[in-house]
């Protein structure tokens, strides 16, 4: 049975009815205040709550857990180098001692490859690692940059 439409234009699914899972190539990144990136590739979106580990008296032989802090994964950017120097000049300010914190939002699309499927924001991320292209008189690839952002926290829109 399709999907059925809710009076707000979105897609709600039937209980029970099988839905296709979402392809990996569709998506799309923003970032604020940077005009032109084109990624072909992020990687290590994630998060770990740590868990603390006690135990309480008279139970010696039980270990429980309360969660600890939460760790967020830095997430790495692939990109086509360009000669746009906006990515570049972000990571440089972090270099200087300055972080320019910015929202990021990783977007996967609908399998048409246009509308949003869900959404993920980064926020107040930052880069915190740059790994230039690698080049080989012998190769063919397109130059590929990496740029990994640490941020503060993780919103699923």
């Amino acid at each position: 049975m399709p999907d059925a439409p809710t009076d707000n234009g979105t897609k709600q699914s039937r209980v029970g009815a099988p839905t296709d899972p979402y392809r990996n190539y569709h998506f799309l990144l923003t970032i604020q205040d940077v005009s032109e990136a084109r990624f072909t590739e992020c990687l290590g979106l994630g998060m770990r709550i740590q868990p603390i580990r006690y135990r309480e008296s008279g139970a010696g032989q039980i270990v429980r857990a309360l969660p600890g802090p939460v760790d967020y994964a830095e997430v790495t950017l692939r990109y086509g180098l360009t000669n746009s120097t906006d990515l570049w000049n972000w990571m440089n300010a972090a270099a200087t001692g300055r972080p320019l914190r910015r929202h990021v939002s990783i977007v996967l699309l609908e399998s048409d490859g246009a509308r949003e499927a869900m959404r993920w924001n980064l926020i107040n991320a930052w880069p915190c690692q740059w790994r230039g292209a690698a080049l080989d008189a012998m190769g063919r690839d397109v130059a590929i940059e990496e740029l990994s952002l640490a941020f503060d926290s993780l919103d699923r829109g």
